[in-house]
């Protein structure tokens, strides 16, 4: 057996809200909307994954989601520039990671981060 790839869904009661935030955020295309239901795609291969986590590092909550990118920098730009809410301001981690945290519409904490190279 193999897992092809891992989905989170966000509910919402308004998804035209939640898509805009994500696609603004992380410059995702829709590869799928049913109205209803809508995923979004970075149109890059990853591995699925899952992580399990008793606390999100560094004193901060598990965060519902995290997102790896290439530039977190960018990324955290464009969330102050979207008025996003940033709840963990962006930090170097001592296990080799530049992240920070943002809330989307329905209250979800993702984590954003970067590895350190």
């Amino acid at each position: 057996m193999t897992v092809l790839r891992i989905m989170p869904i966000v509910a919402t009661d308004s998804v035209t809200e939640v898509r805009k935030f994500y696609s603004d955020l992380f410059e995702l295309d829709a590869v799928m909307d049913h109205g209803w239901l809508v995923t979004l795609a970075s149109g890059e291969a990853t591995t699925p994954q899952v992580s399990i986590a008793s606390e999100g590092g560094s004193g901060t909550p598990v965060p519902d989601l995290s997102i790896e990118v290439d530039d977190v920098d960018g990324v955290y730009r464009r969330a102050n520039e979207i008025a996003a809410r940033v709840v963990y301001e962006l930090t170097d981690e001592p296990w080799g990671v530049r992240r920070f945290f943002v809330s989307d519409p329905t209250g979800k904490l993702l984590n954003v981060l970067t590895h350190l190279r």
